[in-house]
């Protein structure tokens, strides 16, 4: 077993290295992943981005469009041939309908290849013809993000974590009753394993629509074809003693280490650690709207996910000899267009003072990172009306549950973000100056003309910020 493990990591190894020295060498590839919590919109962003880098009438911001360098760009069949194909053409076509939707939401890791041809700029301009930069995006959950977190964790340390965590959660009620009513440390019964991990599994789904964002195991939310099997079959057991080998206790620890070998670890090795540019999405809006507590949760969730990033520059040998860091993370707080632009600032300080901590690390490795208030696909438009004597700045759209147009001031966001982090790590219960509103909007009936991609706000800056460098 242990020859065939060191033949496995040399062959992989030894693939890897040819795909860096050809990546390094000759045609340039961009491996941008994309990733975010639930509902963060990283389908739209992907589906938008890559429909506004082939038709780049609304790409000004991005210097390679507005200058006129990208001759073409399309899409090819992926490099991976395990993953599923990121469906760019189902879900744009959800968006551009008579009656629009949003698509469905990432369930799983997919990919897309699209390849941009580029005409030198600077002294190269007249010398050279144009070449080919391929950008690989890859889409995964951040919930399976939040797993890695797990790998330098026991089984005993995550229980304890876990329990102690949601002692206090309504949402954890059901699962907690029902630990009252086994021991852990008798002889393993499969029933009761897999009423324990049904029960936690809901609570995870319900302490989510609560707002929490500490719901791991990320695959118990979004197991695909992993539903039923034992490696997602367990649950977190208060402290007590160990118990004989076939005892509760010991399949549950048993299963939690599989799920670690098994699932985490090879979701790091195949696509994780091969990234080298990176988006992070952030609901930033509806954890405002739904209080301190959740601004915090997602705040620390936030704080675990990045922690797992190989933040530096990827110089030539860097590359070749010990593989991708990412040099490029964006902190995105989606859905601006659910604020008048007077607002934006505000929402880019907030952005900005929640990855904190996780920026000053990436700076300090190295990294270049940037927070910024975008809109993937824009579904409103900005109005202003009176109230009380007063002018609001307002955004219009259609609501998605009802489809009629409706017309939200979500509140002033503070203009130091300070006023909403202090509240959310001092444990407040609500807001002290008011609370912050948001509605659901489906997305708006479009009219593009040739050469126009979906509407958008600050797309072309995050194209820029992520690939303007390799154009």
């Amino acid at each position: 077993m242990v020859i065939s493990q060191l033949a496995e990591g040399l062959t992989r190894g030894v693939e890897g290295l040819g795909d860096r020295v050809s990546g390094a060498l000759f045609e340039p590839v961009v491996r941008l992943g994309v990733t975010g919590l639930a509902r963060a919109g990283k389908t739209v962003f992907i589906t938008s981005l890559v429909a506004n880098l082939m038709d780049r009438g609304r790409m000004p911001g991005l210097f390679a469009a507005s200058e006129g360098r990208i001759a073409a760009a399309f899409l090819q069949p992926q490099p991976d041939d395990t993953l599923p194909r990121f469906d760019f053409e189902h879900h744009l076509a959800a968006l551009t309908a008579p009656e629009p939707h949003w698509p469905e939401s990432t369930r799983a890791v997919s990919e897309l290849r699209l390849s941009l041809r580029v005409r030198p700029t600077g002294l190269l301009a007249g010398v050279t013809g144009p070449r080919t930069v391929h950008l690989d995006i890859v889409d995964y959950p951040g919930e399976w993000l939040l797993d890695l977190a797990l790998m330098d964790k026991s089984y005993e340390v995550w229980s304890a974590e876990v329990l102690a965590r949601i002692e206090k959660r309504p949402e954890a009620g059901a699962y907690l009753a029902a630990l009252g009513g086994v021991d852990p440390a008798a002889p393993l019964q499969e029933p009761v394993a897999q009423g324990l991990a049904q029960g936690f599994t809901a609570y995870l789904h319900a302490a989510r629509d609560a707002g929490f964002y500490d719901c791991t195991p990320g695959r118990f939310l979004l197991p695909g074809d992993l539903a039923g099997s034992p490696v997602v079959t367990f649950a977190p057991l208060p402290e007590g003693p160990a118990g004989p080998r076939k005892s509760l206790r010991a399949e549950m620890a048993r299963r939690y280490e599989a799920y670690k070998r098994d699932v985490v670890r090879p979701f790091f090795r195949d696509h994780f650690s091969r990234i080298d540019r990176q988006v992070v999405l952030v609901d930033a809006l509806d954890a405002i709207h739904k209080g301190p507590q959740a601004v915090e949760d997602m705040r620390r969730a936030m704080a675990d996910i990045l922690g797992t990033f190989r933040p530096g520059k990827n110089a030539f040998l860097t590359r070749l000899l010990i593989g991708k860091r990412v040099e490029k993370i964006l902190f995105a707080a989606t859905k601006a267009d659910h604020l008048h632009h007077n607002q934006h600032p505000q929402l880019t300080a907030i952005m900005a003072a929640l990855m904190r901590e996780a920026r000053d690390r990436a700076d300090f490795a190295g990294a270049e990172t940037e927070a910024m208030a975008i809109a993937a696909l824009r579904a409103t438009i900005e109005e202003q009306l009176k109230h009380e004597g007063r002018d609001l700045d307002c955004v219009r759209g259609r609501l998605l549950d009802s489809g009629k147009q409706a017309v939200l001031y979500p509140g002033a966001l503070p203009d130091d973000p300070g006023v909403l982090l202090s509240a959310s790590r001092s444990g407040a219960t609500g807001w002290l100056d008011g609370e912050y509103n948001v509605m659901r909007f489906a997305p708006a009936r479009l009219n593009l003309r040739p050469g126009e991609g979906p509407p958008h706000i600050r797309l072309d800056r995050a194209a820029e910020f992520l690939i303007g460098d390799r154009l």
